[in-house]
């Protein structure tokens, strides 16, 4: 039932009083028969040996974070099936061996503290983030914790706002009303909103995502030792990371993320977030206002003013369109295509378009692959054996051999390439296979290439182009746009590519 959680903030009050009673009702025929029987070896063999309450403890795990009751009520195999198979999507999200066993590692991942919104969503980007449509969010206290004074929980609930505030354009204003958008309250086991919390440690809080009604809210189990420091849940760094699920952020495995779904023990000093955080609120709200060193609004700067740019009218449009490359570019997806290119906002803007040539002479047309790597402040661009570096719009007169990368000499190409950001390394595909590059070592990772099939489930066929954005692939086969979760290791989602350009 709870993984609904994040979807069900848009709902309207009485809209959301009838949803949770279909809820109820979806969650009582996911319940029915048991998860396991005893008497059988198979599922005792998948329970891992662990004891009953074990079994039932992670069932409920599995439903409430995995979706594990909308399998089971709809299943045609045995629940060990579906069992086996969130197993091993949990353990990929948290970075387990994915053995779909109930081992000791996994139990002990299971029962650390956490948030209580879900690590897995219906994840359907078209266009329409879930995101609030201003930038001006206010905010009250409804209720307080008996572990801090009220003063305190006043300011580290400022602070724990001004996390998101310092990294985008948004703004948050306090205020006594009853209708204010983000509402935070403390309460304990069930608190009028279906997802009842579960005492002492478990689950420590829960938001629900941007929206009308309950979107925005943040509550709190009053049944934790809340405090300032480390003795006890740090109520700065839980409120920090829920306030991101009340701007729309979904859960990360990346551990070093704030966004990541169980309780850390972080430094206070500084800023929480991590580069991947930043990227991702500024995805949904864009970057800080323009100021010096700023690179992305640089970029975006001298994208509006300087380039001579044209509206496209139905070239972008045309039947079984496909890209030759495509990349992030600050705040802006880039697409190549032939002699075209067309400059896509991530949040805000229409689509415009221009021709290869007049915006890097030294490159012209025909690119096959383009990634940025934002910690460098550069844009790569490859065509054949050779690539250009890009540093501050502004091409380098030769290109350099790829060799240099440290491919081996059969390699006279590149279908495509993506920099993952919260890692530091950029993956090159080609063929059936792939490498790993480390920037910051300039080298290749030992042990590379390897297959493409089976590092990345589903994804066959050779790749046109590949960018990433919050923690999701996008990868180009023919016409066609495949969504790939990387912490889950699954395919999310399939459409035509052109619809990238909203067509």
């Amino acid at each position: 039932m709870l993984g609904l959680l994040a979807r069900v903030c848009a709902l309207k009050p009485m809209a959301l009083q009838l949803s949770v009673s279909v809820l109820l009702s979806l969650s009582s025929l996911s319940l029915a028969g048991p998860l396991f029987n005893p008497g059988d070896a198979e599922t005792n063999t998948m329970a891992g040996g662990q004891h009953d309450s074990d079994v039932a403890f992670a069932k409920e795990y599995l439903q409430h974070f995995y979706h594990l009751g909308d399998d089971l009520s709809h299943r045609s195999k045995r629940s060990t099936d579906f069992m086996a198979r969130r197993l091993k999507q949990m353990q990929r999200f948290f970075h387990i061996n994915a053995t779909g066993l109930l081992d000791s590692e996994t139990l002990e991942v299971m029962k650390a503290p956490r948030c209580g919104v879900p690590d897995v969503q219906n994840y359907s980007p078209r266009g329409e983030p879930n995101r609030w449509s201003k930038n001006t969010l206010t905010y009250s206290i409804s209720s307080y914790t008996s572990s801090l004074p009220y003063s305190a929980v006043n300011s580290i609930i400022s602070s724990a706002l001004k996390v998101w505030s310092d990294a985008s354009p948004l703004s948050f204003v306090p205020t006594s009303a009853g209708n204010a958008d983000i509402i935070v309250n403390f309460a304990r086991r069930g608190h009028g909103d279906s997802f009842a919390f579960d005492g002492a440690g478990g689950t420590l809080a829960h938001a629900f995502g941007p929206g009308d009604g309950i979107g925005g809210d943040t509550h709190f189990d009053e049944d934790e030792n809340w405090s300032t420091e480390h003795n006890g849940f740090n109520l700065y760094l839980v409120a920090a990371h829920e306030f991101g699920h009340s701007l729309g952020l979904s859960h990360s495995s990346n551990p070093s993320s704030l966004m990541y779904p169980t309780y850390q023990s972080r430094s206070t000093n500084g800023s929480p977030l991590s580069n991947q955080d930043v990227q991702t609120i500024q995805n949904l709200y864009g970057s800080q206002a323009l100021s010096g060193g700023n690179y992305y609004s640089y970029i975006n700067q001298y994208m509006h003013y300087f380039f001579p740019w044209r509206l496209v009218v139905d070239e972008k449009c045309q039947a079984n369109l496909t890209f030759d490359a495509v990349t992030r570019l600050g705040e802006n997806l880039i697409f190549f295509k032939g002699r075209n290119m067309w400059i896509r906002p991530l949040v805000l803007g229409s689509i415009q378009e221009g021709v290869i040539k007049d915006f890097l002479p030294q490159v012209k047309s025909g690119i096959d692959a383009a990634y940025e790597v934002p910690s460098k402040k550069s844009l790569y661009l490859f065509k054949g054996s050779k690539f250009w570096t890009v540093k501050n719009l502004k091409v380098r007169r030769r290109p350099t051999g790829i060799s240099k990368l440290g491919f081996p000499a059969d390699v006279d190409h590149i279908d495509c390439a993506v920099h993952i950001n919260g890692t530091g390394k950029t993956l090159f595909f080609e063929g059936e296979n792939y490498w790993r590059y480390d920037e910051s070592r300039h080298a290749m990772d030992e042990n590379y290439p390897k297959n493409i099939t089976h590092a990345f489930p589903g994804i066959r066929g050779k790749i046109d182009a590949v960018f990433e954005l919050s923690g999701f692939l996008y990868f180009f086969i023919g016409p066609q746009s495949i969504t790939f979760d990387f912490g889950t290791q699954s395919i999310v989602e399939k459409r035509d590519a052109k619809t990238w350009l909203r067509c």
